[in-house]
């Protein structure tokens, strides 16, 4: 039984057709406090599909992007949780109650994780499941979905961490590794993703970059010398093999063997730098007493 009523946050960008399907069936529920929709610079008729339902409506006069949608949508919210969703039909608003189950159950987040016949490609698949491979690895726990925008969260464990949520898509890995790091409880809960409705505002190519940014993103988030020490030590094996090398064929200590240990320390410090900062990144982030 759900003790506390719940907030939903729906960044949409124009999404005015699935909307009109979604808003119904989350008015229908009766754990759900208040909908607000951020309308993120939208050309077609999403503002009036929102305030036609009975829904609080906050308009960017252009876009901003996902991220920022969602930051905007999270400085508004007066209950204690919010649930985040898409707007393009994917959630389902029946999946709800079973996370805030989850969630009174013991964690601070839970995120709705998709089975694999409910990625939109395989390409996309593939990407999420190098995602989740990559932060497991960096975490030491499963992570069953990086990168779904359906999740409940405890609204002021949220806000600890809203200055350094990027404005764009990757705003879930974001908050995921932040709450991992801050040692916080991240649930996941299998969910059915419905494919969307309307056309998709990601593009192969600029998501293909933002697939290789998001790899180094997490590990520089959540623990960069999990990252650098390991290419410290690849640089070094290769100077020692090379220097290995040089001195049993000529007999002598190369440049090429210096230069390549002269990187394996610059790469370790590096990461010890990096380490050090992100620690203070985390450290700010958290709200003052």
């Amino acid at each position: 039984m759900l003790n506390n009523k719940v907030s939903v946050v729906i960044p949409a960008k124009n999404e005015s057709l699935a909307l009109r399907g979604v808003l119904p069936r989350l008015l229908k529920l009766d754990c759900i406090e208040e909908i607000i929709v951020v309308n993120d610079g939208s050309t077609d008729d999403t503002e009036s599909v929102c305030l036609e339902a009975g829904v609080t409506v906050i308009t960017h006069p252009y876009s901003k992007g996902n991220g920022a949608a969602i930051k905007a949508g999270a400085r508004s919210v007066t209950t204690d949780t919010v649930v985040f969703m898409d707007a393009d039909g994917q959630h389902s608003p029946e999946d709800i109650p079973k996370l805030l189950e989850k969630l009174e159950s013991g964690f601070d987040m839970v995120v709705g994780a998709r089975s694999s016949t409910s990625q939109a490609s395989t390409g996309r698949f593939v990407a999420n499941s190098v995602y989740n491979r990559i932060s497991s690895f960096m975490v030491g726990q499963q992570v069953g979905d990086l990168t779904s925008g359906f999740r409940v969260v405890k609204i002021e464990l949220f806000r600890e961490f809203i200055s350094i949520l990027p404005n764009g898509f990757s705003y879930p890995t974001t908050i995921t590794m932040s709450f991992f790091r801050a040692g916080y409880s991240v649930g996941y809960l299998p969910i059915i993703a419905d494919k969307r409705i309307g056309k998709s505002h990601i593009s192969p190519l600029k998501d293909g970059i933002r697939f290789l940014l998001i790899i180094f993103k997490i590990a520089t988030l959540y623990s960069p010398l999990k990252l650098f020490f390991p290419l410290s030590l690849l640089f070094f094996g290769l100077g020692a093999g090379y220097y290995g090398y040089t001195l049993f064929e000529m007999g002598r200590f190369t440049n090429m063997s210096a230069l390549l240990f002269i990187t394996s320390v610059l790469v370790f410090l590096i990461g010890l730098v990096s380490e050090q900062i992100t620690s203070l990144v985390h450290l700010a982030a958290k709200p003052k007493d």
